[in-house]
């Protein structure tokens, strides 16, 4: 016989969690605040898709301070193991450049990629988006950060499969 626990999904266990709890386990998709604030605030969510699109609309919402502050907690994507000592040279010089410019880590969504196609991805992409303005680049960095959140929502251990 099922108990009400073992019927229970993680996402009912998201919704019911204290919403300190769900602010947490949220900045660790994205390093918002407010963000996260929002979506633990418009629980419970009936299904992942509707805290999928949840997340999306509070991503789009990011304000200029809200996305300086998920900019700041993010990170390099990391590269496979095997990837030659050079291409780290060349990915950090790239990266060096971009933070630079922008004043903040080169953030891309790599959801999908194929391991060998990783370091390729992100250095097309740093070095074509060197040439954007910086108002042009706060609107594509919020679109890989908005794509990031959605990936690891999807990857959280509590997602519901």
């Amino acid at each position: 016989m099922q108990t009400r626990a073992s019927r229970e999904t993680p996402l009912d266990r998201f919704n019911a969690a204290p919403a300190d709890e769900a602010v947490r386990t949220l900045l660790t998709c994205l390093h918002s605040r407010r963000w996260a604030r929002r979506l633990a605030a418009h629980r419970p969510y009936p299904d992942l898709a509707a805290l999928l699109a949840a997340a999306d609309e509070a991503a789009y919402d990011l304000t200029a301070r809200d996305l300086a502050e998920a900019l700041a907690a993010e990170s390099l994507p990391s590269l496979p193991d095997d990837i030659y000592a050079v291409a780290h040279t060349a990915l950090g010089a790239a990266s060096a450049a971009y933070e630079s410019r922008f004043g903040h880590a080169f953030v891309i969504c790599l959801d999908g990629l194929a391991p060998d196609e990783i370091l390729d991805q992100v250095l097309a992409g740093i070095r074509s988006r060197l040439a954007n303005d910086p108002e042009e680049e706060r609107v594509v960095a919020a679109e890989e950060l908005r794509r990031l959140a959605g990936g690891r929502l999807r990857r959280l251990p509590a997602a519901p499969r």
